[in-house]
Parts: structure tokens; C-alpha cells; sequence
């Protein structure tokens, strides 16, 4: 599963003094009405919070929708932004709750797992030849995607903050509003599912230990 993790996970920009700096300025103007400091934010930030939503949905065009909002959520409320957090914590934090709600309303099982099977039955003949071609990693990705799509919303989160945006259990669990011990055993189910499915479709062998335990339960 490492390298399908590695194909989704964002690259990591180093942080520096300056750009902290030069981001507080922002935002302190911002909250005074500045347009153009909260447009400079917004483009800084807007690639981040796509992906991160599109990880959740596991829909780019519902996640195109649910960006503007979670933005435009941030906008009116910019003055409750107290800097205790990174402020891209903080709009991950609006867009969590957006991409919550967007579950309530849309989320239902038989339609991913129908999408699933569909996205599987695409896998091209012939691929495993090439692993490394740019077609089996597109491939790969939209798999794990649509595997990710199935799983109930508090285990694709779980899932999403600590294996793909790789973010430290305190501090995804904080941002859930769960406890660590919680977040460990739910990130640690939505593994066993995601490889469960995985290993179904053929796109990870079954490994040896697996195999010894069935036999051990036939």
C-alpha cells in the first residue's frame, strides 16, 4: 500500500520564519478588509484545501463546490481566527465540518461501492509488466480513491489525516475532536478495510501472514 500512499500524498513544503511572518501580515490585514491580502491567502492556500477535501469526498467536482464554501465560511468568519493554530489548521478544521455535512446529505454506500467495482473492472491487461508507467500510477490512485469512497465518513477522515496528509495523531485527533486512543483504532480499521479491498480487486497481493491465518481459521 506504500506506494499508492506515496502517489496521493502531497509533497511537504518546508516551512521558514518569513513565510510566517509574511502570513501574519496577511492575515492581519485581511481582517481589516483587505481583499487583496485575504486573495493572496486564498491562492496560497486554495491547492491545499482542494486536495485535502477531494481526499474526502473522493469527488472533484463535489470538492470544486465544497472549496468555495469552506473559503467563503472563512472569509465571514476571519475574525475568530485567534492564531493558536496555523491558519491552515484552521481551514482544514471548517472544511472537516463542510465535507460532514456534505456526508449527511449525499453519502450512500451501494453508490460507492457500485463506482468501485466499475473503476476496478477498468485496470488495464497487461500493466503489472510496466509498474512504474504513469498509466498504472493514475490507475493505482483512482483505485485507492474509489476504495476510499466506501469507507464510512469517521474512517475515511481517520484515514485521510494520519496516512495522507500525514499529520501527527494529537493534532489530527484535536482537529476531529476525538481522542487519540480513538483516532489510532479508527485510522488502524480503515487499513484493514482499504487492504482488504485492495487485495479483492488484485491491485495488492495478499501477503503471507494472511494467507497462514485463513488456512490456520479453514
Amino acid at each position: 500500500m506504500g506506494s499508492l500512499l506515496q502517489l496521493l500524498r502531497p509533497g511537504s513544503t518546508p516551512s521558514a520564519s518569513e513565510a510566517e511572518d509574511r502570513e501574519a501580515e496577511l492575515l492581519h490585514r485581511a481582517r481589516g478588509g483587505d481583499i487583496e491580502a485575504w486573495s493572496r491567502l486564498y491562492q496560497e492556500h486554495f491547492d491545499r484545501v482542494f486536495r485535502h477535501i477531494a481526499y474526502l469526498t473522493g469527488d472533484t467536482a463535489a470538492a470544486e463546490d465544497l472549496v468555495q464554501e469552506t473559503f467563503a465560511r472563512a472569509f465571514v468568519g476571519l475574525a475568530q481566527f485567534e492564531g493558536r493554530g496555523s491558519f491552515a489548521g484552521w481551514l482544514r478544521g471548517i472544511a472537516v465540518n463542510i465535507v460532514r455535512k456534505h456526508w449527511r446529505s449525499r453519502y450512500r454506500g451501494d453508490q460507492a461501492m457500485d463506482r468501485l467495482e466499475v473503476v476496478s473492472a477498468q485496470r488495464s491487461v497487461g500493466t503489472d509488466a510496466d509498474p512504474e508507467s504513469a498509466h498504472l500510477r493514475q490507475r493505482r490512485a483512482e483505485v485507492l480513491m474509489a476504495v476510499l469512497e466506501t469507507l464510512p465518513p469517521h474512517l475515511r477522515e481517520a484515514f485521510v489525516l494520519c496516512d495522507l496528509q500525514d499529520m501527527p495523531v494529537p493534532a489530527a485527533a484535536a482537529e476531529l475532536g476525538i481522542s487519540p486512543g480513538n483516532l489510532r483504532v479508527r485510522a488502524t480499521r480503515a487499513r484493514a478495510r482499504i487492504r482488504s479491498e485492495l487485495v479483492r480487486l488484485g491491485w495488492l497481493a495478499e501477503d503471507s501472514h494472511d494467507k497462514e491465518r485463513d488456512h490456520g481459521d479453514a
